[in-house]
């Protein structure tokens, strides 16, 4: 370590510098792992969209081929 690194470095024992450079890289880890967590919430996002869009055009689907079936039932002889 050097006066660079850390001017203030004085006042503190070796020890809580130790401590602190530990913080430092655990805050630093969790900060990685938030913006990692960040990007992936935004693909998870895009994909439940694309997945809602994907239902709706379903359900517009079955709902068409449901009317087909009726139109077609009623069509049918009721002595058939």
């Amino acid at each position: 370590m050097t006066d660079i690194d850390h001017p203030h470095a004085a006042p503190y024992s070796c020890p809580m510098i130790a401590e602190l450079e530990t913080l430092e890289a655990k805050i630093h880890l969790v900060t990685e792992r938030c913006q990692t967590l960040l990007g992936d919430n935004v693909g998870l996002r895009h994909q439940l969209l694309s997945a809602q869009q994907e239902v709706r055009q379903l359900n517009a689907k079955l709902e068409s081929a449901s009317a087909r079936l009726q139109i077609l039932l009623q069509k049918i002889p009721e002595d058939a």
